[in-house]
């Protein structure tokens, strides 16, 4: 294998070089979910790719990222120029980042600003401490949040119905995925350590 066959070990983020940190449990279970429920229908209905971890993106504008989980449509599978390199040079559809100490500035800042301006059209913003999902959508070239979901525990939610109903949070147990036609997946799945 030569070098030129090894993945970066950094992302190149408006020319300037940052490793990328090796990622814990809890970041690695919620990339695999990602993978295992919208992966597994894409997959299924044969609308195009999923990768986690470790995919080198090289975006039009020279940025170089390793996105936590991305989708690809079926229409921009020729993007890839060389599959044993594990690289993609486009824009993929969609994009998901998860939270860590190390990147969360980054995630929400200039990682946000560079999937806006290169069009990618659906990001989602995941905290894992405290299992929320933002999802923002590409409308008239600028993100806007289409959607804030939270994982509610039983306890939370058994709590919540006490309360009376003019006074309960809202409840969004699914989160939708906007550029699949609004396929859903359980918040739970993406969280937890076995799928309902």
């Amino acid at each position: 294998m030569s070098v030129s066959d090894v993945r970066n070990d950094y992302e190149i983020i408006e020319g300037v070089k940052f490793m990328s940190p090796s990622p814990d449990m809890g970041h690695g279970t919620i990339t695999s979910n990602l993978i295992a429920t919208i992966g597994s229908y894409v997959k299924i209905n044969k609308l195009g790719i999923c990768f986690g971890d470790h995919m080198d993106v090289h975006f039009p504008d020279g940025n170089v990222f390793q996105p936590d989980f991305i989708f690809v449509s079926s229409a921009k599978a020729e993007l890839f120029l060389d599959k044993r390199k594990f690289t993609f040079h486009g824009v993929p559809d969609m994009v998901a980042e998860i939270f860590s100490k190390s990147t969360m500035k980054r995630d929400l800042g200039i990682k946000k600003d560079v999937y806006e301006r290169n069009g990618v059209r659906e990001y989602w913003i995941i905290d894992p401490w405290r299992e929320t999902i933002d999802v923002y959508l590409l409308r008239d070239d600028k993100y806007e949040l289409d959607g804030h979901y939270e994982n509610w525990s039983d306890d939370e939610l058994a709590e919540r119905a006490e309360l009376p109903e003019e006074e309960r949070p809202e409840v969004k147990p699914e989160v939708p995925v906007a550029v699949l036609d609004g396929f859903t997946v359980k918040i739970r799945n993406i969280f937890g350590w076995y799928f309902e």
